[in-house]
C-alpha cells in the first residue's frame, strides 16, 4: 500500500519558545473509543494534554499520536482518523466546565499525528523504532472542507472550539508564524475562517499552508503594533508615528514588491531575537552560578516570557536598533550611548538599550555601567509617562571584535513595575496635560535619540537619520511623573 510520508520538519524556534509558557507537566489522557481502534486495527495511541499561558491568553493542546501497521489500507486509515477525531472532540467537551464551554477564555487545538510502523504496532519491539517511526509519519491534512463534508462539527461562535490540525500542518504553521503572539492571532484567524465556512457552507480555505500564507500577507498583522504606536502618541511618550511601521503597513496594503522583503527581514529578526533572548537568560544564569548565588531572586522563566513576548514587528525593531550600532560614528561608539525603545506588542513594556563605550576606564564603559543596570531600570520606571507600564527592560550591549568576527555580549535586567493606584493615575494625567504645551513645542526641535549612559534615565533624543525609512519616533521621559513602588 502506497502512502504519502513526511520526514521530520524543521520545528523552528517557536516550539522551543513555547516551553517557557508551559504551566505544568503534560498529562496523559485516555480517550473513549480508542480502545476499539487498538483492538480492530492492531493499533496503539498516546494522548497528552498541555496547558500554556501565552502573552495574549491561554492555549491548550491535545497531542494525539496513533501508531498503525504500515500495511493499513487508505479506507481504514480514513475511518480510524475520523474515530480518533470524534474521540478527541468528546473528551474535549467533557473536560470543559460550563463556564469554559460558553466563554472564550482561550484557544484549544488537537495535534493529530499518524505513524506507520512495520506491521507491528508495538514500537518498543523495534530497536531502531525512534528513527524508523520518524521516517514513517503519514502526511495528512484536515482543512475547512473536512468539517463541512466528512465530519460535521457545530461551529457556533458562542462556544469554545477544538481546532484540529495534523502534526505536519501544525509544525509548518509554527515555523511560519515564528512567535507566540503571531501563533495566537493565527488561531483566532483560523477559527474565524472555520466559522465563516460553517455559516456560508463554502470552504474558506483549502489548506493550512495557504491560510497561514494569507494571514502573514495581511496588513492586519500590524494592527497591534499600530495600536501601541497610537497609544504612545496619545500618552505623549512619542512625537509621531513610527515611520518603519507606516512604510511596512503601506507595502502590505498595496501588495508591493517590497512587502516580501520586509517579511523576510521580520522572519530573520524573529529568529535572531529568539537566539539572543535565550543567550541573555543563559548568561545571567551562569553569572549567578559563578557568584555562588543558589537562591535566585529573579524568576528567569518569567524574564524569558517577557523577552519572547514580542511580535514579528517588535522583534524587527529591536534587532534593527542593535544592528545599526556598527554604522554609528567612531566617536559615538567610543563614548557609548543609549537608545530608548518601546515594545510594539505590549504598551506596558519599555526597553533601554545601553551601548557600552569602548574605553575600558571610560565613564560609560561596561565596567562602570553594568552594575547600574538595575538602578537605571528603576529610574526609568518612575519617569516614563505611561500608566500601563509594567516592565522596564535594560540591555547592556557590548560589541566585541576578535580577528574578523564580531560578537554581541548582552547584559540583562528586567524591572517589574507596580500598577498605578487610582490617585497616581489622576496625578499622572494632570501632569501630562500640564506638560502638553511644552511637549508640543519640543516637536519642532531636532533631537538626538542617542545619549551617554550616565543620562540613561533622563531622556531619549532621536538622532538624525539619512533616510525617512530609518527615522524613529522620539520617546519622552517625564521627570515629573510620581514614583511608583518597585516590586
Amino acid at each position: 500500500m502506497s502512502h504519502s510520508i513526511t520526514t521530520m520538519p524543521d520545528w523552528g524556534y517557536l516550539t522551543t519558545e513555547l516551553v517557557c509558557y508551559l504551566q505544568a507537566d503534560a498529562t496523559a489522557v485516555a480517550l473513549a473509543g480508542m480502545h476499539m481502534i487498538e483492538h480492530d486495527y492492531n493499533a496503539q495511541y498516546i494522548a497528552r494534554h498541555y496547558q500554556y499561558q501565552l502573552p495574549l491568553g491561554k492555549l491548550q493542546l491535545l497531542e494525539l499520536t496513533l501508531y498503525l501497521p504500515f500495511d493499513t489500507g487508505s479506507a481504514n486509515i480514513e475511518a480510524v482518523r475520523m474515530i480518533a477525531v470524534k474521540s478527541a472532540l468528546s473528551w474535549y467537551k467533557a473536560s470543559l466546565s460550563p463556564d469554559e464551554y460558553n466563554d472564550a477564555v482561550g484557544y484549544e487545538a488537537l495535534i493529530f499525528d499518524i505513524q506507520l510502523v512495520g506491521g507491528d504496532s508495538s514500537a518498543q519491539n523495534d530497536k531502531d523504532s525512534e528513527k524508523y517511526n520518524a521516517l514513517q509519519r503519514l502526511k495528512h491534512s484536515f482543512g475547512a472542507r473536512y468539517f463541512l463534508e466528512d465530519l460535521v462539527v457545530d461551529m457556533s461562535e458562542s462556544q469554545q472550539q477544538l481546532q484540529v490540525f495534523s502534526w505536519d500542518d501544525w509544525y509548518s504553521i509554527a515555523a511560519a508564524v515564528r512567535t507566540p503572539s503571531e501563533l495566537w492571532r493565527f488561531l483566532s484567524y483560523h477559527l474565524e475562517q472555520l466559522q465563516h465556512s460553517a455559516t456560508s457552507h463554502i470552504p474558506s480555505f483549502e489548506s493550512e499552508d495557504a491560510l497561514v500564507e494569507k494571514f502573514l500577507q495581511s496588513p492586519g498583522l500590524f494592527n497591534s503594533a499600530i495600536a501601541v504606536d497610537n497609544a504612545l502618541i496619545k500618552n505623549e511618550a512619542q512625537d509621531e508615528p513610527n515611520s518603519a511601521l507606516v512604510a511596512i503597513t503601506l507595502a502590505y496594503k498595496n501588495q508591493s514588491t517590497t512587502a516580501q522583503m520586509y517579511h523576510q527581514h521580520m522572519l530573520q529578526a524573529a529568529t535572531l531575537w529568539s537566539q539572543l533572548s535565550m543567550q541573555m537568560i543563559e548568561t545571567y544564569s551562569e553569572k549567578q552560578t559563578i557568584n555562588n548565588d543558589d537562591q535566585l531572586d529573579v524568576p528567569l522563566v518569567y524574564w524569558q516570557q517577557q523577552l519572547l513576548g514580542e511580535s514579528l514587528f517588535s522583534r524587527h525593531e529591536l534587532i534593527r536598533t542593535l544592528y545599526r550600532h556598527p554604522k554609528q560614528s567612531a566617536s559615538l561608539q567610543k563614548d557609548g550611548y543609549v537608545v530608548h525603545q518601546h515594545s510594539y506588542e505590549s504598551l506596558g513594556r519599555h526597553y533601554v538599550l545601553v551601548f557600552y563605550g569602548q574605553e575600558a576606564t571610560g565613564h560609560n564603559s561596561k565596567a562602570a555601567v553594568q552594575p547600574k543596570l538595575a538602578q537605571i531600570a528603576k529610574d526609568v520606571a518612575t519617569r516614563l509617562p505611561i500608566i500601563e507600564l509594567h516592565h522596564v527592560i535594560v540591555l547592556g550591549i557590548d560589541f566585541i571584535t576578535e580577528a574578523d568576527d564580531t560578537f554581541i555580549d548582552i547584559d540583562l535586567w528586567i524591572q517589574p513595575v507596580d500598577t498605578m493606584t487610582q490617585r497616581e493615575r489622576q496625578l499622572t494625567k494632570q501632569l501630562q496635560r500640564l506638560k502638553h504645551q511644552d511637549i508640543q513645542h519640543q516637536k519642532g526641535s531636532s533631537q538626538s535619540d542617542q545619549q551617554t549612559a550616565s543620562n540613561a534615565a533622563s531622556a531619549n533624543k532621536d538622532s538624525k537619520k539619512d533616510s525617512q525609512a530609518d527615522r524613529r519616533p522620539q520617546v519622552h521621559l517625564n521627570l515629573s511623573i510620581p514614583a511608583r513602588k518597585d516590586k
